[in-house]
């Protein structure tokens, strides 16, 4: 049981984070893009939703490019923080949340345009500032839909893969989640260790979806 609980530790200690990263992100580009109208939208809402249908190894590939040590944001990174972001925790973090940001951000965009403009209309003429108007209007109106993002990209993030190891890597203890421990207890051909893993994961993300479902099922 020693081997057991460090990866699934790790896995819901990186899918907070990411969660919390995709949350805010979809947060402020699902309110962004709600009921807005301009050129190129349709090619920015592409690119926000392309990590939902490319491979996540394409994804972690991609995240090598940008971020890697070779490239100059993996250089400015490297000259702030005294390392390079590429197989450390917060790599396996900005993998599960480029996998989990298309889920919030459409769970985010579809809660914001379904609130009725008069209600945010009034608000703004009683006098609510902005910030007051999301905080305080917007979200608790749209909460549900939020809620059901929050929930998907966590689920998403738990078990994200491809992307997790190739930009993060599988080092035990630092980097090696429950995902990517299955696959190495399955390639060394410890079948009890891979089920066990694999029957964790499932529970809690079943678990997660039955909330979510009774979430969608309250009037």
């Amino acid at each position: 049981m020693d081997a057991f609980w460090p990866p699934v530790i790790l896995s819901l200690q990186i899918a907070v984070a990411a969660g919390l990263v995709v949350f805010a992100a979809g947060l402020i580009f699902g309110r962004w893009m709600a009921g807005k109208k301009f050129k190129g939208k349709i090619l920015l809402e592409t690119f926000f939703l392309l990590p939902l249908v490319l491979p996540p190894t394409v994804v972690g590939f991609l995240l090598i490019v940008l971020l890697g040590r070779n490239s100059a944001a993996g250089k400015v990174i490297e000259w702030v923080f005294g390392q390079p972001v590429v197989f450390t925790w917060w790599a396996a973090v900005l993998a599960s949340a480029a996998v989990a940001f298309p889920l919030m951000y459409q769970s985010a965009k579809a809660g914001f345009e379904s609130i009725d403009s008069d209600i945010e209309d009034a608000a703004l003429v009683d006098g609510a500032g902005k910030f007051h108007l999301l905080v305080f209007i917007s979200i608790p109106l749209a909460l549900k839909p939020l809620l059901a993002g929050a929930i998907l990209s966590f689920a998403r993030a738990l078990g994200e893969f491809g992307a997790t190891i190739m930009f993060a890597g599988n080092i035990p203890g630092k980097t090696q989640t429950a995902s990517t421990a299955i696959y190495l207890a399955f390639d060394e051909g410890n079948m009890n260790l891979a089920w066990m893993w694999t029957g964790c994961l499932v529970g809690i993300s079943f678990f997660m979806l039955a909330i979510l479902q009774l979430l969608m099922r309250k009037g």
